[in-house]
């Protein structure tokens, strides 16, 4: 369907070569496996590959919890957490490859007995560009829970682990049968075609025969490729698992996170990983809590505007609440249900409910800020000079308390914690974000403010956002960050190959790309990158527009607010009439299920958004559906008497702020500003959240 589509409005001849990404999951063909060279141009695929030609035909998808069970049974098998993780670079979680493959061969013996090969989602796309079977890159190998990296080990080779297929087999024979379906794993680092386009791309769509197909990967690497991220930043993907990754030096397996081989890197390069944290427990409980305390997308992220840090105004009275309702990976893997503690004491509901968005949202990035403190310790980053933010950034109140105190494990300062809580060196330098809850100001702001940093998201994001922002897919006309990683990946193997200017080895692959993007920066005179399709260009380098950008009530001098038709003696009463209400506030990602758009309801009361407001007193008066009726997590229940019902206001995508020339030459605006104060008050609240999560994983409540 894509191709269709797409060699009827574009002249194909031009394409020299095509990459691409899948979601991680397994294809499962039926023995024998159908010709792919042999398929008839005449044809459309699908009726020379039927649903027959598969012997699992609705095969596990990257969020399918079903072989959580069997994933913890290998890591046990395997001697536990740490011993798996040092053997196959990841420890068990409920999406592993190799516990779906036990599955299967538990659950449907016939199933297994009759496939004849297993390819990753991504092999099997290329396998169809190329006409014969393709194998998966060593970043996808290191993803299944069977592949031994040599990592930095003399002379070893990466291999397929014997070992862990014999356990997921059964027995050696099966063992090594797992071992022919899987195929031969390319080592070389992805710099170099897996073929060229296949006969039948060439005569049913008219491709260029000399057109080059190059490897493809999983959707979360070919977005984290996408970005060029630097040394010092970390890409944080919101979505229906939210992913954390970050360029990692040294290849340190342990079960604190997934470390992956860079998808694109010469064999002349010095070994590059990715260091990837999950989460599961994503859309899900957004989309629920969403539903359960406000009627829409806009009031979620209004509501969450007038709450500060903590959910509540006091210091020692702060909010916590993990909502796992599904099995996620460590440090959670036994951990399930939905938690709230209030002054540390664990309860069913908080006293205001108003708290809930807030509170979730908060314990999402939290739970992202507090592992990657512990990752600092492994080494996996290399020096920590690579980290270091740039000499021109906002020094910190307590600067010079840090430089006096040694942050070591035993420091009585760092409250029995394995690192310093108030200290932002080692945390990232820059945060990219992407996926459809980043559209929204709450969640870029409340990223930039746990982890002190700014917060930039793709042009094609931002503009997309304006069109449709509470949707996981983009807007018509607009590219996924998927898709545009493994375009470039294309361009740089067949720079490569051409031997072309650009291919004479001036770096890695996100220097060549950074290279290209600043040529075409110079050559048309400093124009933003076009970000969609039959679009004039980027409207992305304006400034930041009323509404975008709030964070907290207190907001801090720059950040934009409501529009001034809003006075400032409303909004004193305001805070006064919740400070009288307990003082509880929230926080809010905005994200829907990827299956359905969510409708507005008439309960979001309309807010005056007009003019800007930039250098103007921030206001908090947001109307939002009568909070202070909100008595019932049944949102039915509520009364509206209270409130005036406007008709029903759209929501408030982010947008961009004044960014630098640097970073729009890269596709990249900035929407979030870091702020001091904001990041002491979450790092205020970091011991006691870790207190409550130990709490939580050795089952005391």
């Amino acid at each position: 369907m894509l191709f269709e589509k797409l060699s009827k409005n574009y002249d194909v001849t031009r394409i020299k070569a095509v990459g691409g990404a899948a979601q991680q999951a397994l294809v499962w063909w039926k023995a024998p496996v159908p010709p792919l060279q042999a398929l008839d141009p005449r044809l459309p695929i699908h009726a020379q590959i039927t649903s027959q030609s598969f012997s699992l035909q609705n095969p596990p998808i990257a969020q399918d919890t079903s072989a959580h069970t069997h994933a913890l049974a290998l890591e046990a098998a395997l001697g536990g957490p740490d011993l798996m993780a040092a053997r196959v670079g990841t420890c068990a979680h409920p999406s592993l490859v190799a516990a779906q493959l036990l599955r299967v061969r538990e659950a449907w013996p016939d199933i297994w007995a009759r496939t004849g090969r297993v390819q990753m989602a991504s092999s099997f796309l290329a396998s169809l560009l190329t006409g014969q079977l393709v194998g998966m890159g060593e970043a996808e190998a290191a993803s299944t829970g069977l592949w031994a990296h040599a990592g930095s080990q003399a002379g070893a080779q990466s291999h397929w682990d014997e070992g862990v297929m014999e356990i997921v087999g059964g027995n050696r024979e099966e063992g090594h049968r797992i071992w022919s379906w899987l195929g031969d794993v390319d080592i070389s680092g992805g710099r170099r075609r897996i073929g060229t386009i296949s006969r039948y791309m060439v005569e049913r769509y008219g491709f260029d025969p000399e057109a080059i197909v190059t490897p493809f990967t999983s959707d979360y690497l070919s977005t984290f490729l996408s970005l060029c991220p630097s040394p010092s930043d970390a890409v944080l993907t919101f979505g229906p698992m939210d992913v954390m990754m970050a360029p990692a030096a040294n290849y340190v397996p342990t079960r604190l996170f997934s470390l992956f081989p860079h998808p694109a890197q010469d064999t002349s390069e010095k070994k590059r990983y990715v260091m990837m944290l999950t989460s599961r427990n994503a859309d899900v409980p957004r989309a629920l809590v969403r539903d359960m305390y406000t009627k829409s997308w806009s009031a979620f992220d209004r509501l969450v505007a007038i709450v500060p840090p903590g959910g509540s105004i006091g210091l020692d009275d702060k909010l916590f609440s993990f909502w796992l309702l599904q099995g996620d990976t460590y440090p959670f893997a036994h951990v399930k249900g939905i938690y709230r503690f209030e002054t540390g004491v664990k309860v069913n509901e908080f006293r205001d409910l108003r708290a809930n968005p807030r509170c979730l949202l908060e314990s999402q990035i939290l739970s992202f800020r507090v592992r990657w403190s512990r990752t600092i310790p492994t080494g996996v980053f290399g020096s920590a000079a690579g980290r270091a933010r740039n000499a021109g950034s906002t020094p910190s109140p307590i600067a010079g308390a840090q430089q006096k105190r040694a942050t070591g494990v035993n420091n009585s300062n760092n409250m029995g914690l394995p690192f310093d809580p108030y200290d932002y060196s080692p945390l990232p330098g820059r945060i990219l974000v992407t996926g459809a809850a980043a559209n929204f100001p709450s969640i870029a702001n409340l990223a930039g403010d746990v982890f002190n940093a700014p917060v930039l998201m793709p042009t094609t994001q931002i503009d997309s956002a304006q069109v449709v922002p509470h949707r996981n897919a983009p807007a018509p006309g607009f590219p996924s960050r998927a898709a545009i990683g493994g375009a470039y990946v294309a361009r740089w193997v067949w720079g490569k190959e051409k031997g072309t200017p650009a291919g004479t080895g001036r770096g890695g692959f996100e220097e060549e790309v950074r290279r290209l993007l600043s040529k075409r920066w110079a050559a048309t005179g400093g124009a933003a990158l076009r970000t969609n399709i039959n679009a004039p260009g980027s409207t992305s380098k304006a400034p930041s527009v009323a509404g975008s950008g709030t964070s907290t009530p207190y907001g801090h001098g720059a950040r934009s607010a409501l529009g001034s038709t809003i006075l400032v003696e409303e909004e004193e009463e305001e805070i006064e009439e919740m400070e009288r209400n307990g003082g509880a506030y929230t926080v809010g990602f905005s994200e829907t299920d990827v299956t359905r758009i969510r409708t507005m309801t008439s309960s979001t009361s309309g807010t005056a958004m007009s003019g800007s407001t930039l250098g103007e007193a921030p206001s908090t008066a947001f109307t939002t559906p009568d909070l202070g009726a909100l008595t019932s997590p049944n949102p039915s229940s509520q009364s509206t008497d209270a409130t005036p019902v406007a008709t029903p206001s759209a929501l408030q995508p982010v947008t961009a702020m004044p960014t630098s020339d640097a970073e729009l030459q890269l596709g990249l605006a900035k929407v979030a500003e870091p702020d001091v104060d904001a990041f002491m008050s979450y790092a205020a609240l970091v011991p006691e959240y870790c207190r409550l999560e130990g709490l939580l994983v050795k089952g005391i409540v």
